[in-house]
C-alpha cells in the first residue's frame, strides 16, 4: 500500500491513461472485438457475439501468448463441434437428455479449463450450442456453421488487430520496473545496514512482538521498538516483492511482443539478483527473532 495511490475506478482509469503500458492492450481488445462482431455480421452469421467472445478470449499479455491462445481456441472449438455433432441423436431424444448433457458439459469444462484451455473449450463449445437449443430450435447445421465461422472470424480478426495495434510501450514498462526495484532494494539495504533495534523483543514478522524478561520500565519500550522494527522490515519486504514481480512480468511481456527495441537483459538480471539478495536478508531478519523465541 502506498499513500495516495488510486483505488477502485480511479485505479482502472490510471492504468489506461495516455502513456500507460496497458493502453495498447485495452485498445487491442476494444478494436478487435468491435471489428470481429462487424465482420461476423457482414458475412451473415446469426450469432455475431460468438465472434466477439472469441476475439476477446484470445487476447493475452503479448502477441506470442495471444497467438498461442488463438490456436488453442480454434482447436478446442473444432473438437467441440465434432463432439456436439456426434451427440446430436441423443440431444434430439428430449429435454431431459439435453439437461443431462448440459450438466455433463459444465462439469467437464470446470474440470478441464484450469488444466488446459483448449481441452476446456472442447466442453464449452457443445454446452454453448446446447444452451442455444433451449431458447430456439435451429437446424443443427446452421448452429455448427455459425459457431465455426464465428471462431475463424473472431480468431483471425483478433490476431490481425493484435499485430496491427503494436505495444511499443512494453519495453518502457521495464524501465519503470527497474527504477521501482532499485528504490525498493536501496530502502531494504539501508534497513539491513542499520541492523535490528538493540534490546528489541522477538517479533514474528507480522508486527506482533513477544516480550522477554527485561528490567521494569524497559520491557515496554523494547517491545514497542521491536514491533516498529519488524513492521518496517515487513513493509520493505512487501515493497521489494511487488517490485520484483512487476519487473519479471514486464520482462516476459516485452519478450513476447514484436517490433521492440533490444531489452536490457543484463540490467534486468543484475536488478533481480540484487533484489533477491536483499529480500533474503529481510526474510532472515524477520524470521530469526521468532526462531530464537
Amino acid at each position: 500500500p502506498v499513500p495516495g495511490w488510486p483505488r477502485g475506478l480511479r485505479a482502472v482509469l490510471a492504468r489506461l491513461a495516455p502513456g500507460s503500458p496497458l493502453l495498447p492492450i485495452g485498445a487491442r481488445v476494444a478494436v478487435g472485438c468491435a471489428l470481429a462482431g462487424w465482420a461476423s455480421m457482414a458475412v451473415g452469421v446469426g450469432h455475431p457475439y460468438w465472434a466477439v467472445v472469441t476475439a476477446a478470449s484470445i487476447y493475452q499479455a503479448n502477441t506470442t501468448l495471444s497467438w498461442q491462445r488463438a490456436l488453442q481456441r480454434t482447436l478446442g472449438n473444432l473438437l467441440g463441434l465434432g463432439l456436439f455433432t456426434a451427440l446430436l441423436p441423443l440431444i434430439h431424444t428430449g429435454q431431459l437428455a439435453m439437461i443431462a448433457l448440459a450438466l455433463a458439459f459444465q462439469l467437464g469444462a470446470e474440470a478441464c479449463i484450469t488444466r488446459n484451455y483448449w481441452l476446456g473449450s472442447v466442453w464449452v463449445t457443445p454446452m454453448a450450442l446446447l444452451l442455444t437449443e433451449f431458447g430456439s430450435h435451429l437446424p443443427a447445421t446452421t448452429l455448427i456453421a455459425d459457431r465455426w465461422i464465428d471462431t475463424v472470424v473472431g480468431a483471425g480478426v483478433g490476431l490481425v488487430c493484435c499485430i496491427a495495434v503494436t505495444n511499443r510501450r512494453a519495453a518502457d514498462r521495464i524501465d519503470v520496473a527497474l527504477e521501482r526495484v532499485a528504490r525498493a532494494e536501496a530502502a531494504a539495504s539501508r534497513l539491513l545496514a542499520a541492523g535490528p533495534v538493540d534490546g528489541a523483543g522477538a517479533a514474528d514478522g507480522t508486527g506482533r512482538t513477544q516480550t522477554t524478561q527485561t528490567p521494569e520500565g524497559t520491557a515496554g519500550a523494547a517491545g514497542a521498538a521491536g514491533a516498529d522494527d519488524a513492521l518496517e522490515a515487513g513493509w520493505a519486504r512487501d515493497r521489494l516483492v511487488g517490485a520484483l514481480v512487476e519487473l519479471r512480468e514486464a520482462a516476459e511481456v516485452a519478450a513476447g511482443e514484436w517490433w521492440q527495441r533490444a531489452l536490457p537483459e543484463e540490467r534486468i538480471a543484475h536488478a533481480e539478483q540484487q533484489g533477491h539478495r536483499a529480500l533474503a536478508g529481510l526474510v532472515r531478519r524477520l524470521s530469526a527473532p521468532a526462531l530464537a523465541a
